[in-house]
């Protein structure tokens, strides 16, 4: 025995019969957080706290990650190791 029911609906409908929570403030607010980023650019900073967040709770993974960063800023001409913001 085969059922095949069909439904049109746009999300928000299929959303709101579900009883799933309206998400559309959230989605805007990660959207305009992406469109300033994309405009402005990212910072060291956001590329750290990125990372960090990739990488927490695993065990040495951040330490190897800090070598590695520091390898990239002394062989992109910071020299030393050492972060943009401390030069």
């Amino acid at each position: 025995m085969k059922i095949e029911i069909e439904v049109e609906a746009t999300p928000v409908e299929a959303r709101q019969f579900l009883g799933l929570p309206d998400v559309t403030p959230l989605h805007e607010a990660w959207v305009a957080r992406m469109q300033e980023l994309m405009t402005n650019g990212l910072t060291p900073a956001d590329v750290e706290r990125m990372m960090r967040s990739w990488t927490a709770g695993v065990p040495g993974l951040t330490e190897n990650m800090e070598r590695w960063q520091q390898l990239f800023w002394t062989a992109a001409g910071l020299g030393g190791g050492a972060k943009p913001e401390e030069k």
